[in-house]
């Protein structure tokens, strides 16, 4: 029993590292892609790389800013679980 409570908390811990991995390219993509409809709209311009330039624009801004955090909350998570695994054979 106790190796199912081990594993559900990984599992659980997974989850949230993703969500916090994805969640700033995500979010900063919904925004630019928000702001540039609103755009488009109100101007009535329906050109398809307006929308896709400055989406793939902001999210390499937001890799190369925010990538170094990501990469540590991954890496961090990556030795909590072969750790786990580790005392779970044990």
């Amino acid at each position: 029993m106790d190796e199912t409570a081990t594993l559900l908390s990984l599992i659980d811990r997974m989850l949230w590292v993703t969500a916090l991995v994805a969640s700033p390219v995500l979010l900063a993509s919904l925004i630019v892609g928000l702001v540039v409809g609103i755009v488009q709209a109100a101007t009535s311009v329906n050109e398809q790389t307006l929308t896709f330039v400055p989406k793939l624009a902001i999210t390499a801004i937001v890799l190369v800013v925010m990538g170094a955090a990501m990469f540590a909350l991954v890496g961090d998570f990556t030795q909590e679980i072969f750790a786990a695994i580790a005392g779970l054979g044990q």
